[in-house]
């Protein structure tokens, strides 16, 4: 699991902790696409009236497997074995 977390803070793919309204993961997708947090939770809302129920799935996926912004500091910047 290390590994896979790891794998998404190098392309750069890490939940926000001074930009998160709920658990940072709008705002780092959002920060990883260049687009702003709101605009990130906006199309989330939309996709959340397109096909119903699929972000109660989703974003706590994402949550659980996307690294905090503060764990990527340790992670990236490990000596690889």
């Amino acid at each position: 699991m290390e590994k896979f977390r790891a794998s998404l803070a190098r392309q750069g793919l890490v939940r926000s902790t001074d930009r998160a309204v709920i658990g940072g993961v709008c705002a780092g997708v959002g920060r990883r696409l260049g687009l702003t947090p709101w605009v990130t939770r906006l199309l989330f809302l939309v996709t959340l009236v397109v096909i119903p129920g699929s972000q109660f799935l989703v974003y706590p996926l994402l949550w659980f497997l996307m690294p905090s912004e503060d764990s990527t500091v340790s992670v990236v910047h490990a000596p690889s074995r």
